[in-house]
Protein backbone atom coordinates (compact mmCIF):
# COMPACT_ATOMS: atom_id res chain seq x y z
CA UNK A 1 0.00 0.00 0.00
CA UNK A 2 1.68 3.29 -0.98
CA UNK A 3 1.19 6.74 1.16
CA UNK A 4 -1.44 8.17 -0.87
CA UNK A 5 -3.39 5.43 -0.23
CA UNK A 6 -2.58 5.01 3.70
CA UNK A 7 -3.48 8.60 3.61
CA UNK A 8 -7.16 7.94 2.08
CA UNK A 9 -7.92 5.23 4.70
CA UNK A 10 -6.64 7.60 7.83
CA UNK A 11 -9.37 10.02 6.41
CA UNK A 12 -11.69 7.70 5.91
CA UNK A 13 -11.27 6.18 9.11
CA UNK A 14 -11.54 9.91 10.98
CA UNK A 15 -14.63 10.61 8.75
CA UNK A 16 -16.37 7.30 10.24
CA UNK A 17 -15.60 7.85 13.90
CA UNK A 18 -16.67 11.76 13.29
CA UNK A 19 -20.52 10.48 11.78
CA UNK A 20 -20.11 7.64 14.74
CA UNK A 21 -20.47 10.16 17.11
CA UNK A 22 -22.98 12.47 15.54
CA UNK A 23 -25.73 9.40 15.32
CA UNK A 24 -24.75 8.27 18.79
CA UNK A 25 -25.19 11.50 19.78
CA UNK A 26 -28.30 11.99 18.08
CA UNK A 27 -30.06 9.08 18.64
CA UNK A 28 -29.21 9.78 21.99
CA UNK A 29 -31.21 13.00 21.89
CA UNK A 30 -33.93 11.09 20.10
CA UNK A 31 -34.59 8.62 22.82
CA UNK A 32 -34.31 11.81 25.89
CA UNK A 33 -37.69 12.74 26.58
CA UNK A 34 -38.62 16.42 25.63
CA UNK A 35 -39.37 19.15 27.90
CA UNK A 36 -42.26 21.56 26.71
CA UNK A 37 -44.31 23.82 28.43
CA UNK A 38 -47.02 21.57 28.19
CA UNK A 39 -45.02 19.15 30.42
CA UNK A 40 -44.13 21.68 33.25
CA UNK A 41 -47.69 21.64 34.78
CA UNK A 42 -48.25 24.93 37.29
CA UNK A 43 -51.01 24.13 39.62
CA UNK A 44 -52.43 27.25 41.86
CA UNK A 45 -53.92 25.52 44.72
CA UNK A 46 -55.02 25.71 48.62
CA UNK A 47 -53.04 23.68 50.89
CA UNK A 48 -54.07 20.32 51.40
CA UNK A 49 -55.59 20.13 48.05
CA UNK A 50 -52.47 18.71 46.63
CA UNK A 51 -49.60 16.64 48.68
CA UNK A 52 -46.24 15.91 47.84
CA UNK A 53 -46.20 12.60 47.76
CA UNK A 54 -49.50 13.29 45.40
CA UNK A 55 -47.59 15.36 42.97
CA UNK A 56 -44.67 13.25 42.82
CA UNK A 57 -46.93 10.15 41.96
CA UNK A 58 -48.43 12.23 38.81
CA UNK A 59 -45.07 13.56 37.64
CA UNK A 60 -43.77 9.67 37.52
CA UNK A 61 -46.82 8.66 35.66
CA UNK A 62 -46.90 11.20 32.88
CA UNK A 63 -43.12 12.66 33.21
CA UNK A 64 -43.56 16.00 33.48
CA UNK A 65 -42.83 18.40 36.60
CA UNK A 66 -45.88 19.84 38.77
CA UNK A 67 -45.06 23.36 40.08
CA UNK A 68 -47.46 24.15 43.19
CA UNK A 69 -48.05 27.47 44.09
CA UNK A 70 -50.87 28.24 46.91
CA UNK A 71 -52.90 31.12 47.75
CA UNK A 72 -54.72 31.59 50.94
CA UNK A 73 -57.97 34.08 50.26
CA UNK A 74 -59.73 34.62 47.03
CA UNK A 75 -58.29 37.79 47.08
CA UNK A 76 -54.29 36.25 46.67
CA UNK A 77 -55.60 33.85 43.90
CA UNK A 78 -57.31 36.62 41.68
CA UNK A 79 -54.19 38.52 42.15
CA UNK A 80 -51.83 35.86 41.14
CA UNK A 81 -54.02 34.61 38.01
CA UNK A 82 -54.46 38.36 36.79
CA UNK A 83 -50.83 39.24 37.26
CA UNK A 84 -49.40 35.98 36.15
CA UNK A 85 -46.69 35.60 33.06
CA UNK A 86 -45.52 33.10 30.84
CA UNK A 87 -48.56 31.44 30.52
CA UNK A 88 -49.96 31.70 33.72
CA UNK A 89 -51.30 28.73 35.42
CA UNK A 90 -52.63 25.64 34.10
CA UNK A 91 -55.01 24.43 37.05
CA UNK A 92 -56.77 26.90 39.74
CA UNK A 93 -58.76 25.94 42.52
CA UNK A 94 -61.46 28.43 42.50
CA UNK A 95 -64.80 28.11 44.08
CA UNK A 96 -67.87 28.60 42.07
CA UNK A 97 -68.69 31.89 43.28
CA UNK A 98 -65.61 33.89 42.53
CA UNK A 99 -65.09 31.45 38.70
CA UNK A 100 -67.45 33.54 37.33
CA UNK A 101 -65.16 36.14 36.98
CA UNK A 102 -62.19 34.40 35.59
CA UNK A 103 -64.80 33.04 32.89
CA UNK A 104 -65.83 36.44 31.95
CA UNK A 105 -61.99 37.68 31.71
CA UNK A 106 -61.23 34.71 29.55
CA UNK A 107 -58.72 33.70 32.16
CA UNK A 108 -59.69 29.53 32.02
CA UNK A 109 -60.97 27.58 29.29
CA UNK A 110 -63.54 24.91 28.40
CA UNK A 111 -62.75 21.75 30.06
CA UNK A 112 -62.67 18.83 27.36
CA UNK A 113 -64.92 16.62 29.99
CA UNK A 114 -64.09 12.77 27.34
CA UNK A 115 -61.02 12.89 28.46
CA UNK A 116 -61.52 13.04 32.31
CA UNK A 117 -62.91 8.90 33.06
CA UNK A 118 -62.47 9.22 36.86
CA UNK A 119 -65.66 11.65 36.28
CA UNK A 120 -68.02 8.78 36.55
CA UNK A 121 -66.49 8.31 39.94
CA UNK A 122 -68.14 11.31 41.56
CA UNK A 123 -71.34 11.22 43.24
CA UNK A 124 -74.60 11.58 40.88
CA UNK A 125 -75.03 14.90 42.37
CA UNK A 126 -71.77 16.28 41.24
CA UNK A 127 -71.83 14.15 37.49
CA UNK A 128 -75.43 16.86 37.11
CA UNK A 129 -72.32 19.79 36.36
CA UNK A 130 -75.81 21.59 34.78
CA UNK A 131 -77.34 21.41 37.90
CA UNK A 132 -74.71 23.36 39.94
CA UNK A 133 -74.85 27.08 39.01
CA UNK A 134 -71.73 28.15 37.69
CA UNK A 135 -69.80 25.62 36.02
CA UNK A 136 -71.67 25.65 32.67
CA UNK A 137 -71.65 28.23 30.10
CA UNK A 138 -72.77 28.46 26.31
CA UNK A 139 -72.86 24.23 27.25
CA UNK A 140 -69.46 23.87 27.83
CA UNK A 141 -68.08 22.86 31.11
CA UNK A 142 -65.45 25.24 32.69
CA UNK A 143 -64.64 23.79 36.01
CA UNK A 144 -64.90 19.99 38.08
CA UNK A 145 -66.08 19.95 41.98
CA UNK A 146 -63.19 19.01 44.04
CA UNK A 147 -64.33 19.59 47.53
CA UNK A 148 -66.71 21.73 49.42
CA UNK A 149 -67.45 22.72 54.01
CA UNK A 150 -69.85 24.77 55.57
CA UNK A 151 -68.23 27.71 57.00
CA UNK A 152 -69.36 28.00 60.59
CA UNK A 153 -68.23 29.03 64.11
CA UNK A 154 -65.42 27.67 65.95
CA UNK A 155 -66.00 28.08 69.55
CA UNK A 156 -63.54 27.77 72.64
CA UNK A 157 -65.18 25.84 75.06
CA UNK A 158 -63.66 27.28 78.25
CA UNK A 159 -64.68 30.35 77.25
CA UNK A 160 -68.14 29.93 75.44
CA UNK A 161 -70.39 26.81 77.20
CA UNK A 162 -73.12 27.11 74.52
CA UNK A 163 -72.70 26.70 70.61
CA UNK A 164 -73.32 30.19 69.26
CA UNK A 165 -76.60 30.59 67.15
CA UNK A 166 -75.84 33.89 65.31
CA UNK A 167 -73.20 35.29 63.22
CA UNK A 168 -73.75 38.38 65.17
CA UNK A 169 -72.00 36.71 68.38
CA UNK A 170 -69.02 37.85 66.99
CA UNK A 171 -69.90 41.31 67.52
CA UNK A 172 -70.38 40.15 71.47
CA UNK A 173 -68.76 42.94 73.51
CA UNK A 174 -67.82 40.27 75.61
CA UNK A 175 -65.55 38.79 73.25
CA UNK A 176 -63.70 41.89 72.98
CA UNK A 177 -59.87 40.98 71.85
CA UNK A 178 -60.90 37.58 71.34
CA UNK A 179 -61.99 36.90 67.66
CA UNK A 180 -60.13 35.76 64.91
CA UNK A 181 -61.34 37.03 61.52
CA UNK A 182 -60.02 35.89 58.30
CA UNK A 183 -58.39 38.14 56.04
CA UNK A 184 -60.44 38.44 52.95
CA UNK A 185 -62.64 40.89 51.61
CA UNK A 186 -65.61 39.47 49.47
CA UNK A 187 -66.64 36.78 52.66
CA UNK A 188 -66.72 39.69 55.40
CA UNK A 189 -69.16 41.96 53.87
CA UNK A 190 -71.21 38.67 53.08
CA UNK A 191 -70.96 37.84 56.67
CA UNK A 192 -71.95 41.40 57.91
CA UNK A 193 -74.97 42.16 55.58
CA UNK A 194 -75.88 38.45 56.89
CA UNK A 195 -75.87 39.87 60.28
CA UNK A 196 -77.98 43.09 59.21
CA UNK A 197 -80.55 40.85 57.65
CA UNK A 198 -79.90 42.14 53.85
CA UNK A 199 -81.97 39.97 51.43
CA UNK A 200 -79.39 39.18 49.31
CA UNK A 201 -75.87 39.59 50.74
CA UNK A 202 -73.60 38.94 47.49
CA UNK A 203 -75.27 41.88 45.82
CA UNK A 204 -75.06 44.97 47.73
CA UNK A 205 -76.31 48.23 46.57
CA UNK A 206 -73.38 51.04 47.29
CA UNK A 207 -75.04 52.35 50.00
CA UNK A 208 -75.10 48.60 51.60
CA UNK A 209 -71.67 48.01 50.77
CA UNK A 210 -70.89 51.37 53.10
CA UNK A 211 -73.19 49.92 55.92
CA UNK A 212 -71.43 46.53 55.95
CA UNK A 213 -68.31 48.17 56.12
CA UNK A 214 -69.21 50.39 59.04
CA UNK A 215 -70.68 47.26 61.07
CA UNK A 216 -66.90 45.47 59.73
CA UNK A 217 -65.30 48.81 61.11
CA UNK A 218 -67.47 47.97 65.04
CA UNK A 219 -66.10 44.02 64.67
CA UNK A 220 -62.43 45.60 65.12
CA UNK A 221 -62.83 46.23 68.74
CA UNK A 222 -63.74 41.84 68.66
CA UNK A 223 -60.71 41.12 66.66
CA UNK A 224 -57.22 39.86 68.10
CA UNK A 225 -55.82 39.56 64.21
CA UNK A 226 -56.82 38.42 60.91
CA UNK A 227 -55.30 34.86 59.94
CA UNK A 228 -54.77 33.54 56.33
CA UNK A 229 -54.53 29.84 57.12
CA UNK A 230 -55.74 27.26 59.24
CA UNK A 231 -51.83 26.28 60.35
CA UNK A 232 -51.54 30.35 61.46
CA UNK A 233 -55.25 30.03 63.15
CA UNK A 234 -53.85 27.00 65.52
CA UNK A 235 -50.85 28.79 66.08
CA UNK A 236 -53.09 32.04 67.57
CA UNK A 237 -55.12 29.60 69.12
CA UNK A 238 -52.72 27.90 71.40
CA UNK A 239 -50.63 30.98 72.26
CA UNK A 240 -53.93 34.07 72.91
CA UNK A 241 -56.93 33.46 74.70
CA UNK A 242 -59.39 32.99 71.33
CA UNK A 243 -63.37 33.03 71.90
CA UNK A 244 -64.13 32.48 68.46
CA UNK A 245 -62.39 31.94 65.18
CA UNK A 246 -64.66 32.43 61.80
CA UNK A 247 -63.85 29.03 60.30
CA UNK A 248 -63.34 29.92 56.85
CA UNK A 249 -61.83 26.56 55.88
CA UNK A 250 -64.66 24.93 57.45
CA UNK A 251 -63.75 21.20 58.62
CA UNK A 252 -60.38 21.59 57.14
CA UNK A 253 -60.07 24.15 60.14
CA UNK A 254 -61.56 22.37 62.58
CA UNK A 255 -59.86 19.03 62.18
CA UNK A 256 -56.55 21.03 62.95
CA UNK A 257 -57.37 22.72 66.14
CA UNK A 258 -58.88 19.12 67.30
CA UNK A 259 -55.42 17.61 65.71
CA UNK A 260 -53.92 19.85 68.16
CA UNK A 261 -55.68 19.12 70.86
CA UNK A 262 -57.89 22.28 71.16
CA UNK A 263 -60.94 22.17 73.21
CA UNK A 264 -63.30 23.33 70.41
CA UNK A 265 -66.81 23.29 69.14
CA UNK A 266 -68.59 23.86 65.39
CA UNK A 267 -71.37 25.76 65.32
CA UNK A 268 -73.70 26.77 62.51
CA UNK A 269 -75.70 30.03 62.83
CA UNK A 270 -79.07 29.71 62.31
CA UNK A 271 -79.29 33.14 60.51
CA UNK A 272 -77.35 31.14 57.90
CA UNK A 273 -74.20 29.28 57.23
CA UNK A 274 -71.87 30.30 54.15
CA UNK A 275 -70.43 27.37 52.28
CA UNK A 276 -68.01 26.82 49.43
CA UNK A 277 -67.60 24.17 46.64
CA UNK A 278 -64.22 24.25 45.11
CA UNK A 279 -63.40 22.93 41.69
CA UNK A 280 -60.82 22.80 39.59
CA UNK A 281 -60.37 25.22 36.58
CA UNK A 282 -57.91 25.03 33.55
CA UNK A 283 -56.30 28.00 32.84
CA UNK A 284 -56.69 29.56 29.23
CA UNK A 285 -53.13 28.37 27.47
CA UNK A 286 -53.41 25.24 29.41
CA UNK A 287 -52.70 22.10 27.28
CA UNK A 288 -53.94 18.71 27.67
CA UNK A 289 -52.17 17.11 30.59
CA UNK A 290 -54.33 19.86 32.78
CA UNK A 291 -57.55 17.00 32.25
CA UNK A 292 -55.10 14.03 33.06
CA UNK A 293 -54.62 16.03 36.41
CA UNK A 294 -57.89 16.63 37.40
CA UNK A 295 -58.70 13.10 36.27
CA UNK A 296 -55.65 12.08 38.72
CA UNK A 297 -57.46 14.07 41.25
CA UNK A 298 -60.54 12.41 41.25
CA UNK A 299 -58.86 9.13 41.65
CA UNK A 300 -59.83 7.29 45.40
CA UNK A 301 -56.54 7.60 46.82
CA UNK A 302 -56.09 11.85 46.10
CA UNK A 303 -59.98 12.56 47.29
CA UNK A 304 -59.82 9.81 50.23
CA UNK A 305 -56.49 12.00 51.49
CA UNK A 306 -58.84 15.31 51.53
CA UNK A 307 -61.18 13.83 54.00
CA UNK A 308 -58.89 11.79 56.17
CA UNK A 309 -55.86 14.00 55.95
CA UNK A 310 -57.80 17.30 55.64
CA UNK A 311 -60.96 16.68 57.24
CA UNK A 312 -62.62 17.80 54.00
CA UNK A 313 -65.31 16.25 52.19
CA UNK A 314 -64.65 15.04 48.54
CA UNK A 315 -66.88 14.58 45.68
CA UNK A 316 -66.35 10.69 45.49
CA UNK A 317 -67.79 9.51 48.65
CA UNK A 318 -70.76 10.22 50.75
CA UNK A 319 -69.18 12.77 54.07
CA UNK A 320 -70.77 13.75 57.21
CA UNK A 321 -71.79 16.95 57.51
CA UNK A 322 -72.66 19.38 60.22
CA UNK A 323 -75.89 20.33 60.82
CA UNK A 324 -77.03 23.11 59.66
CA UNK A 325 -80.26 24.44 59.14
CA UNK A 326 -79.81 27.32 56.62
CA UNK A 327 -76.80 26.52 53.87
CA UNK A 328 -76.51 29.71 52.05
CA UNK A 329 -73.44 28.71 48.99
CA UNK A 330 -71.15 31.49 47.64
CA UNK A 331 -72.32 33.70 44.56
CA UNK A 332 -71.04 35.59 42.84
CA UNK A 333 -70.59 39.05 44.39
CA UNK A 334 -71.81 42.80 42.75
CA UNK A 335 -68.51 44.48 43.05
CA UNK A 336 -65.33 42.73 43.97
CA UNK A 337 -62.66 45.48 43.84
CA UNK A 338 -65.17 47.87 46.06
CA UNK A 339 -64.77 45.46 48.30
CA UNK A 340 -60.86 44.66 48.27
CA UNK A 341 -60.90 48.61 48.40
CA UNK A 342 -63.22 48.92 51.75
CA UNK A 343 -61.67 45.72 53.14
CA UNK A 344 -58.35 47.36 52.82
CA UNK A 345 -59.67 50.70 54.42
CA UNK A 346 -61.15 48.67 57.43
CA UNK A 347 -58.08 46.77 58.46
CA UNK A 348 -55.46 49.60 57.84
CA UNK A 349 -57.24 51.33 60.68
CA UNK A 350 -59.25 54.08 59.33
CA UNK A 351 -61.91 55.69 61.44
CA UNK A 352 -66.06 54.81 61.12
CA UNK A 353 -66.67 58.52 59.99
CA UNK A 354 -64.41 57.74 56.63
CA UNK A 355 -67.19 54.99 55.55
Amino acid sequence: MNELESNDFSILGSAMRYYFRYFTLLLSLMLTPLVSATQVLKVLAWDGYADADLIQEFEQRHQTKVVLTLVYSDDELWSKVTEATNGGYDLIAVNTAELQRYIQKGLVRAINTEKIANLSLQLPRFQRREAIPGLIKNEQTFAIPYTYSEMGLIYNRKLIERPPESINTLWDSAYAGKVLAFNTSNHNFTLAALGLGMENPFNQSPEQLQQSARRLVELRRNILTVYTSPQEAVKLFKTHEIALIYANYGSQQLKALLDAGADVGYAMPKDGTLAWLDCWAIGEHAGPLAEQWINFMLEEKASRRLTNAQGLANTTQESATHNAEKIIWLAPIENADARVSLWEQIISGDVMERF
